[in-house]
């Protein structure tokens, strides 16, 4: 019976730990989405695009809080804000400045990433 129990609260574990790094995964996703979309929106030269893709990143800010919400469930508060804000900045700039968007990142913010990296490692512990 014991080692029931156990195998019932290690896959329970193993469930709650996957639908953490999903809600986690999500909200980068969707942060990256959002901002992304806000900086099409400010390059847009017709009022159409500007609305349009205002729109797109509002919704897409809209599913942000929705996976900080499901987070909640599961982890405390100071935890799932920064790790979800921490990976944000970290996404934001690698996926949706460099990549996207061509921009040149300086050296610094390289290094600045690094320690936003090092600071949700060691705020995240709980």
């Amino acid at each position: 019976m014991d080692g029931v129990l156990r195998s019932v609260f290690q896959a329970m574990s193993a469930h709650k730990s996957a639908v953490i790094f999903g809600l986690i995964l999500g909200n980068l996703l969707f942060n990256i989405v959002a901002n992304a979309s806000f900086k099409v929106s400010a390059e847009s030269t017709s009022a159409r695009g500007f609305l349009t893709w205002q729109v797109i990143g509002n919704l897409a800010g809209f599913i942000t809080v929705i996976t900080l919400t499901g987070l909640l469930r599961f982890i405390p508060l100071h935890v799932a804000f920064t790790v979800t804000t921490g990976l944000a900045v970290i996404g934001v700039q690698l996926v949706a400045g460099k990549l996207l968007f061509g921009e040149v990142i300086p050296l610094g913010h390289w290094v600045g990433a690094l320690l936003v990296i090092l600071g949700i490692a060691l705020l995240s512990r709980w």
